[in-house]
């Protein structure tokens, strides 16, 4: 009796375990497809590449499920911009993160200062739009995370997703021709 319910019990943990990460690859999937064409067409305006937007931003935000993703649009934790306000139920949170009008601008932002912060710029004449594996050591490096697995982990989203195919997009005119709608959240 005692087998029959200890195997039942491991059954029941393995088919929760099971629903609980095809629940988080379907969320990932989910964000990916609503987010892939505004990274390929910042990295196309910026140099940096599709599969670092998507990576951070789903690192950072456990792919737009996060409080600050959600409330705020902000999908890599970027500080700032005057202590912004949500609400949780009917309780009002204070927060030091920035808040932006979408998530597009959000990855815009991302985009600006892997650019344009002497902190990272660098990185922009160090490295292609192809090569993920240099840009994402070369930011936590640069500071941008204290943690020392963060680019492992990141570089992780991005192979298990496979997110390294957006950056290289073998007719960049097709993207500039068709100018998809964005998806703004």
């Amino acid at each position: 009796m005692k087998k029959l319910l200890t195997i039942a019990l491991l059954s029941v943990s393995a088919l929760i375990a099971s629903t609980s990460i095809a629940s988080a690859q379907s969320v990932s999937q989910s964000y990916i497809e609503k987010f892939k064409d505004n990274a390929i067409r910042i990295m196309h305006e910026t140099g940096v590449p599709a599969s670092i937007i998507l990576g951070v931003a789903m690192h950072e935000s456990g792919s737009g499920k996060s409080a600050i993703a959600k409330n705020l649009n902000n999908q890599f934790g970027v500080k700032g911009g005057g202590g912004a306000v949500y609400y949780k139920g009917n309780k009002k949170v204070r927060t030091s993160y920035k808040k932006y009008d979408s998530v597009l601008d959000s990855f815009k932002d991302f985009a600006r200062i892997m650019t344009e912060r002497k902190q990272f710029s660098h990185l922009a004449d160090k490295f292609t739009q192809y090569d993920y594996k240099g840009w994402a050591k070369g930011i936590q490096r640069s500071g941008y995370c204290s943690s020392k697995k963060w680019a492992s982990q990141v570089m992780g989203i991005i192979n298990r997703y496979s997110l390294d195919e957006y950056d290289d997009d073998p007719n960049p005119d097709s993207t500039a021709a068709k100018k998809p709608e964005l998806a703004s959240n």
